[in-house]
């Protein structure tokens, strides 16, 4: 069974003008967030073999992208067995960690989501340690999207999967998620994952990047951190099937070559990989 550990859910009303101006510009005019509750919930009836997944929040008034803690609360306990919604707590409010106890423990989400892209604040910012020392007390595994966006707006220069090593070393026992292996970064996210024993990344949004996707995968097996890859598909950029046979197929980029093949056996992790236990959420 295959567990989705990178979806979004959003109403048209938590995407504002200028977020969506951008996405508009990247993906074409006829662009629409298609991720509110019903259309998740039918991707979920949809994919095959999907054992659940991680549901995301996502608190970013600085570009535009307001999905409410208590519209992912709602939803998951729908399906308690198979949901896991992740709080979002911009670290530029005030008690960022006490309002993060609070999603935990007034509405019983079990993980928190980071994106210095979207919310504009530089992960060493010290006035962020206290709300992840709250995610470690609170044994709550962090998602970060430490990579680029195609918003205009979001701070590259706050995004190098890089500044999460310092992190990773002050809360050992934090357990985070480079998303989409850090693009167009990989190699920096896998040697921040390499070194830090509860680091990990996804493989989320690389499904139409098959180049780039099998480039992250053979530098993850050379540096040997195939244990330490996750499934997850960027709902609803992205789906479950088309992702699961991006990942089967990419090793047909290379077929009649002399370049390495990504091995069956990395394949196969990430598919059957137990993302629950792995995180502490089971």
């Amino acid at each position: 069974m295959i567990f989705d550990c990178h979806t979004h859910i959003a109403e048209p009303e938590h995407i504002s003008g200028h977020f969506l101006a951008d996405a508009q510009r990247a993906w074409g005019t006829d662009f629409r967030m298609n991720c509110t509750t019903d259309e998740h919930r039918q991707m979920m009836k949809d994919a095959k073999n999907c054992s659940g997944a991680v549901v995301l929040a996502m608190d970013a008034p600085a570009t535009g992208f307001n999905v409410p803690n208590e519209y992912v609360a709602e939803y998951v306990k729908e399906d308690p067995t198979r949901l896991f919604g992740f709080a979002s707590i911009d670290p530029n409010r005030a008690n960022a960690h006490i309002l993060l106890e609070s999603a935990v423990k007034e509405l019983g989400l079990v993980g928190l989501k980071l994106a210095p892209f979207y919310q504009d604040f530089h992960p060493l910012d010290r006035e962020c340690y206290p709300l992840y020392a709250k995610a470690q007390e609170l044994k709550l595994p962090i998602m970060w999207h430490q990579g680029t966006s195609f918003v205009q707006r979001g701070p590259l220069e706050k995004s190098r999967p890089v500044y999460l090593d310092p992190i990773g070393r002050a809360f050992p026992q934090l357990k985070m998620i480079i998303a989409h292996m850090g693009h167009p970064w990989l190699g920096e996210a896998i040697s921040v994952v390499r070194k830090n024993p509860n680091i990990y990344t996804d493989i989320s949004a690389l499904s139409s990047r098959p180049w780039q996707m099998y480039n992250g995968l053979i530098e993850a097996v050379e540096y040997g951190i195939e244990d330490k890859l996750l499934f997850g598909t960027d709902f609803p950029f992205f789906g479950i099937e088309a992702t699961k046979q991006s990942l089967i197929n990419i090793n047909h980029l290379v077929d009649g070559t002399n370049l390495p093949r990504v091995p069956e056996r990395v394949i196969e992790k990430i598919l059957y990989k137990n993302t629950l236990e792995t995180l502490g959420l089971a």
